[in-house]
């Protein structure tokens, strides 16, 4: 367990340090001082070798000419090689004697003739040796060449021989011995690992001082630099505040101004970018209409709020998803780009929120040509597509319904023409049916004109006071006497009107000709389509800043797929029935655009085979105390 932790802790700190030394030789400042001092180190050490190479044979030189054996010397011994009487190894040591004692560099010289017999040596101790062949390979050289050979021995120390040929005349051939000289280099070569050490000691510290130096030139250096590169990483930040200091005018001193110009320059742009970027942002949340842009492969990149309700999605469903998908369409997103035809597309199929819109592309092309993008505008045409199809339906309605009676009055007075006028018991129920499709058809214009005067703002509301409870009241006061009068008529239909509207006074401001007409319209058709002995209630109640008269029947009812069209123009549930009791189809729209000229709202609730109720709101602000309202 105690080894895991330890070979952890040595993993952990050994990263550091490779962490740390990757950042340290990383860094440009190491960098150039390393280089600088490597540089250093190598020149002086090329200039040391090169000069400790001369000197090395310069000091060579001086040693090989320190012991090089003077003339007077060799003459004596080539001399007492040519006489070579019985005197002659007892002269030639003495020769040498007296020379070896005189010099300190030497430490053997051995004299040898011409057959390479030893006849003098230099050390006491070799005294044996003499009259023995000395065989070494240089003073045969020399004995057979007659000329000089130099050698720096180094196989058990450092030393020198020479054999300087004894010559009894000017030629080789006169070659009568050699004398072989010994002398130790080691004084030499010590001082030449001397001079290397030191050397090599002055290299080390000058390449040390060198590298200090190079660190001081390089800081200096590369301190601007390290300045622009703070200020790169706050303005990749965002931070546009700080500037690059100056040290100098040189060429770093001139990039940093540059850089705290480019640094002032990135954040105008960045600023006019951002400032441009809400404005689009503020522009596009603001239009009316959707707007998707996509890049060259037709991905979504960026859509407002209002496509998004258009399409009933939410942004990451859009974003980075293929245009045609978004839409709904089958066809490549590119192609649909490439094309830049305007489309018809219903969102939200089938649904409530099912809308349709009017898609619009257009290209994002670059100066140079090169198409980057495009953009979608989705225009909202629902009610476009409604109005033309509630004026087609319109136009067909308005021509049927116009046309039916026609053709009946035709018949019927065809039918007189043809003589029928002089039946008395036909004559009489043609006229009054005639009559009646004629009055019929009058109010279908009359309440043509009324909705065409409402559509073009012709037609104004006429606002007062009422107690909205007395007047209500006073209305039904009239069906009540209708009801009384069918019962004294014997009419085989019966129905109850209740009464629900409460004691408080209830002030708004109405149209009161035009709120009769609707009230009237809604009761109308609640007797119309109430069964035999129903109830109609009315019931008025006041909700908050709101009056809601309401008025149910005990009827068919309406199914629940036509209550959102029960107030378009000629619209009928049961059109056979409702042509059958003098309908026109118009009654509803009329009312409609009468209570929503009044700044209310008007729908209805209905179950099929318990009746329906219609209800009606209007704007209500309650009196204080201190006013006084005459009531109607």
């Amino acid at each position: 367990m105690w080894l895991s932790f330890y070979i952890f802790i040595y993993k952990m700190i050994m990263k550091k340090i490779k962490s740390k030394l990757k950042h340290t030789f990383s860094s440009i400042n190491t960098t150039l001082a390393v280089v600088f001092m490597l540089m250093l180190f190598a020149t002086i050490e090329v200039i040391g070798a090169y000069f400790t190479r001369q000197l090395e044979q310069s000091s060579i030189q001086n040693f090989e000419t320190t012991i090089q054996v003077p003339n007077i010397v060799t003459n004596q011994l080539s001399n007492e090689l040519t006489r070579n009487n019985k005197n002659t190894d007892h002269n030639l040591n003495r020769i040498i004697g007296d020379y070896s004692s005189g010099t300190s560099a030497i430490s053997e010289i051995i004299v040898v003739d011409n057959k390479d017999i030893i006849r003098a040596v230099s050390n006491l101790n070799d005294k044996g040796h003499i009259g023995q062949r000395y065989n070494i390979t240089p003073v045969k050289q020399v004995t057979s060449t007659g000329r000089q050979v130099t050698q720096v021995i180094n196989d058990q120390g450092d030393y020198m021989i020479q054999v300087t040929p004894l010559n009894s005349g000017s030629g080789s051939a006169n070659t009568v011995g050699a004398i072989y000289v010994r002398a130790s280099m080691r004084g030499v070569f010590n001082d030449l690992r001397n001079i290397s050490l030191t050397f090599l000691v002055t290299s080390l510290v000058a390449a040390i001082l060198g590298a200090i130096l190079a660190l001081l030139i390089s800081h200096a250096i590369t301190k601007p630099i390290e300045e622009m590169q703070r200020q790169a990483l706050h303005i990749a930040d965002g931070d546009y505040s700080s500037q690059v200091k100056i040290y100098s005018n040189d060429e770093l001193g001139q990039l940093g101004q540059i850089f705290n110009t480019l640094s002032v320059r990135i954040e105008r742009s960045q600023e006019e970018s951002e400032s441009e970027q809400r404005r689009l942002d503020s522009v596009l949340s603001h239009m009316s209409d959707g707007v998707l842009a996509t890049d060259r492969h037709g991905n979504v990149n960026v859509v407002n709020q209002r496509a998004l309700n258009f399409l009933n999605a939410n942004k990451k469903d859009v974003i980075n998803k293929p245009i045609a998908d978004v839409l709904g369409l089958n066809e490549p997103s590119q192609d649909l780009i490439s094309n830049q035809k305007g489309l018809v597309i219903t969102a939200n199929k089938g649904t409530r929120d099912e809308m349709i819109l009017h898609a619009s592309f257009s290209l994002i092309k670059r100066v140079t040509g090169f198409v980057s993008g495009s953009v979608c505008v989705l225009h909202d045409i629902t009610e476009q597509q409604k109005d033309e199809n509630s004026q087609k339906q319109f136009v067909s309605n308005v021509s049927h319904e116009l046309r039916t009676p026609l053709t009946s009055l035709r018949a019927y007075i065809e039918t007189l023409n043809d003589g029928a006028w002089k039946d008395p018991k036909v004559a009489p129920k043609f006229l009054e049916v005639t009559q009646e499709e004629t009055e019929r058809m009058i109010r279908m214009i009359n309440e043509l004109l009324s909705l065409s005067r409402m559509d073009r703002g012709v037609s104004k509301v006429d606002l007062e006071m009422v107690n909205l409870n007395d007047f209500v009241a006073h209305i039904l006061d009239r069906f009540d006497m209708i009801v009384k009068r069918d019962e004294k008529e014997g009419k085989k239909k019966k129905y109850t009107i209740k009464r629900e509207l409460g004691t408080q006074a209830l002030w708004v401001e109405i149209d009161t000709d035009k709120m009769v007409q609707v009230i009237d319209n809604i009761m109308n058709n609640a007797i119309k389509y109430s069964p035999d002995g129903g109830v109609i209630t009315v019931r008025l109640v006041q909700k908050q800043n709101q009056v809601i008269l309401s008025i149910a029947d005990q009827g068919l009812g309406i199914p629940r797929k036509d209550l959102n069209k029960i107030f378009d123009r000629f619209f009928r549930v049961d059109k056979a029935r409702s042509r059958a009791q003098g309908g026109t189809g118009l009654g509803l729209a009329i009312s409609k655009e009468i209570v929503e000229a009044h700044h209310g709202k008007i729908w209805a609730d209905s179950s099929e085979g318990k009746g329906s109720t219609f209800y009606i709101s209007l704007p209500y602000e309650p009196m204080s105390e201190g006013d006084d309202w005459d009531e109607v």
